[in-house]
């Protein structure tokens, strides 16, 4: 039992992001930030977008491998369920229908489950936390729970990966001791080894919890010695697959998620039901479930490998050459030398799984190309030099190559990079395509609605030096990115004279420095700010000429843009 020190909640954002185990003490002086209760005043103001930047923690996993916050990475599981009720304001009812009292530390228990926390949620609703008994099913817990309180918890809130977000300790209505210990936390037939964060199972037992929360890998069940394919491991494999094929699949598209995966595995399992169901994830579904998805798989006339498999397959199969080179030689590459090897092993959560399958004379392009990005996420960072001093992640990457020479693969890899700042970026615009019809459609004599001054983060690299300044002055201190697939396009759309402006602004978002405009009318953007603006952008030898001539070598740009070539193909 750990009790105090090793908390189990891991703070940190978004699916598959990475996560820290943090203390008791770091979860309880999180809630008390008064950052956090402005946070969620004016989310539940209706400040929607702002809900996705809150701290999340997991309540029913107590460690992840290499804090990487997945199923498959899942080292501790606990026997608990957090049951979320999205009806507003009936916290108080909920906790009279289950007779708890504002007492502390007091140990409740609710047809056979311990209470370990009641809150209410940063919109209004409900969050209880409970131990689960020996045996007890989540399904089972949940129909105890609408049955004990009048009220139907989301059945979706019950893998062992789900995050929830951190509310202000004022929410809180109920805590017990018991939430800050591991014991009974995990079956007694289960052990964890966290080193390799491997399952073992004792003869005989069946673990329904960590099965529903079946692996993504295929690291946790004894898989035959069939478990690779060309030295491939299934799970690379299917990991790949995710990737490609917009992630992992979430409640409502398990089944056609799956179904389409198991009829691109059958190909390279010769069609053996039993190989694929010992490698195919189940995402909570039962054995009986997923069988009945792989026979159904299985079921369709075989067409050969598909060219997304293959595709992956070469990737993986090149990949794992060059792995185990200790140096590179003129042989390989096909007779290139790099001047930088990437030693994958060592790069951190994150930008290690950005270079899966990516051959590795094309690593340092991609990492290259990704760093801007994750520099964007981590704005709030600051970096300290050897000679004391600090500066905040100003990144902007050019990746050369001549045409065909595969620099789509660093645009597929942004993109993943990018989807959680373009899903928040989609909710600001709309408000602001909203207000803007208002505005529009007013009568002469009504009075303009209020600008909503929302945070838009992704810009496309045409935007207009005003349009810039303006996001500049609504970015919270947030940095700003930008993806050009084609450096000339930028280089066109600047011949109007704010070419050379644009220059200025890259050249102060180095180190966040103040740029600005100021005009008379009142159509115009005016104003000074710090300018935090990083970006990555594709090109060719003969726009980056263009680009960079004389006069801009000169101004200091050229040296603060991070340059890698794409190999010659």
């Amino acid at each position: 039992m750990g009790v105090g020190k090793v908390f189990f909640t891991t703070i940190g954002r978004g699916h598959g992001s990475p996560c820290q185990p943090a203390t008791r003490e770091d979860w309880e002086s999180l809630r008390k930030e008064p950052w956090l209760a402005q946070m969620c005043a004016r989310i539940a103001r209706g400040d929607e977008q702002l809900k996705h930047r809150l701290p999340v923690w997991t309540p029913h996993c107590a460690e992840f491998k290499d804090n990487h916050r997945a199923i498959a990475d899942a080292l501790k599981p606990l026997n608990r369920l957090m049951l979320d009720f999205d009806e507003k304001g009936h916290t108080g009812d909920i906790l009279s229908k289950l007779k708890i009292k504002n007492e502390k530390l007091k140990m409740q228990a609710v047809h056979g489950m311990n209470v370990l926390l009641v809150e209410e949620s940063v919109r209004g609703g409900t969050h209880v936390l409970v131990e689960l008994p020996e045996g007890m099913e989540a399904e089972e817990a949940q129909e105890l729970m609408k049955e004990a309180t009048g009220f139907t918890p989301d059945k979706a809130v019950k893998d062992v990966s789900r995050c929830i977000y951190m509310v202000p300790d004022d929410h809180t209505r109920y805590v017990s001791e018991r939430l800050f210990t591991f014991e009974g936390g995990i079956r007694k037939d289960e052990v964890v080894a966290s080193g390799e964060g491997e399952v073992l199972k004792e003869e005989g037992h069946q673990t329904s919890n960590l099965d529903n929360c079946a692996e993504r890998t295929t690291s946790s069940v004894n898989l035959p010695t069939s478990s690779v394919f060309k030295g491939i491991p299934y799970s690379d494999i299917i990991a790949e697959w995710w990737r490609r094929n917009g992630g992992e699949p979430s409640e409502g598209e398990r089944n056609v998620k799956l179904h389409k995966l198991a009829v691109n595995l059958r190909a390279i399992c010769d069609n053996k039901k039993d190989l694929l169901l010992a490698i195919m994830p189940k995402y909570g579904l039962s054995e009986t479930e997923l069988k009945s998805i792989i026979d159904s798989a299985c079921k369709e006339n075989p067409k050969g490998i598909s060219k997304m498999m293959k595709s992956i397959i070469d990737d993986l199969t090149l990949s794992i050459d060059h792995d185990g080179d200790e140096e590179i030689d003129d042989d390989s590459n096909n007779g290139q030398l790099s001047m930088f090897n990437v030693q994958w092993n060592k790069l951190p959560v994150g930008l290690k799984e950005s270079l899966i399958g990516v051959p590795k004379n094309m690593q340092m392009p991609v990492l290259c190309s990704v760093m801007p990005i994750a520099a964007t996420y981590a704005d709030q960072v600051n970096v300290r030099y050897c000679d004391g001093m600090e500066q905040r992640l100003g990144l902007m990457s050019i990746i050369l190559g001549d045409q065909a020479s595969g620099k789509s693969v660093c645009k597929n890899v942004v993109d993943i990079w990018k989807r959680q700042l373009d899903e928040d970026d989609a909710i600001a615009r709309k408000r602001e395509e909203e207000w803007k019809e208002r505005k529009k459609s007013r009568k002469a004599n009504e009075k303009a609605p209020e600008d909503p001054k929302v945070l838009i983060r992704v810009l496309p690299v045409t935007v207009s030096c005003s349009t810039l300044l303006k996001r500049f002055k609504n970015s919270c201190d947030h940095t700003l990115y930008s993806f050009g697939e084609e450096l000339d396009t930028l280089r066109k759309t600047n011949g109007a004279g704010s070419w050379s402006s644009k220059y200025d602004i890259y050249r102060l978002s180095f180190d966040r420095g103040e740029w600005g405009q100021d005009y008379n009318s009142d159509q115009a953007e005016s104003g000074v700010v710090r300018v935090a603006y990083n970006w990555t952008m594709l090109g060719t030898y003969g726009a980056m000429r263009k680009c960079f001539k004389a006069d801009n070598i000169e101004n200091g740009l050229s040296s603060r843009i991070l340059v890698a070539e794409m190999p010659d193909s």
